[in-house]
């Protein structure tokens, strides 16, 4: 029963991609950049995570419970405002979005918007909609997934936070007002 569910989430996720990816052009160019191998082996740790929760490997094994309509829903209502709080996120940031960890010419510490409420809105949004497809997959593999994506994330968040600590000085208080990942929790 969970199949259809995941199928609609997965739609959600596909918008997403492509949107994320159109966007990707309306950047401003990076004038200092961290050396990617800092991070490059966690983005691939979360694209892998990702193939995980939904279910593209191979082999499968039997789901650990069955997913009805109230989780089904439920969950599909979590991964569409999660993907919506990364694009508020994005929206937010405007030109000083980077994929990688860099900073530009104009580039500032944005707290208002989402990132009065986690330092890493995208991060936080990305991996509470990947989550939500692990619940409804029901599997192992889909669970150790979002495992491994949160982890990829939440550490390649900590390359980002020494990077923007050094490139601007009043990052720490913001740090200290403002938690990593999960809101509320500092």
């Amino acid at each position: 029963m969970g199949g259809i569910y995941v199928e609609i989430s997965a739609a959600f996720w596909l918008a997403w991609v492509i949107s994320w990816k159109a966007a990707s052009f309306w950047r401003a160019r990076p004038t200092v950049e961290a050396p990617a191998n800092r991070y490059r082996f966690l983005f691939v740790l979360a694209v892998g995570g990702f193939l995980l929760t939904f279910g593209m490997v191979p082999w499968q094994f039997e789901r650990l419970w069955q997913v009805g309509p109230a989780l089904g829903w439920t969950m599909v209502g979590v991964t569409v405002a999660s993907l919506a709080f990364t694009w508020w996120a994005r929206l937010a940031m405007g030109r000083l979005w980077n994929g990688g960890v860099s900073r530009t010419a104009e580039h500032r510490v944005i707290e208002s918007g989402p990132f009065a409420l986690v330092r890493h809105p995208i991060y936080t949004g990305m991996i509470a909609a990947v989550w939500a497809v692990a619940l409804l997959q029901a599997r192992p593999l889909a669970l150790l997934g979002a495992v491994l994506f949160a982890l990829g994330f939440i550490l390649k968040a900590r390359v980002e936070e020494r990077f923007l600590a050094a490139e601007f000085p009043g990052y720490e208080g913001y740090r200290e007002r403002v938690p990593m990942i999960v809101p509320f929790v500092i």
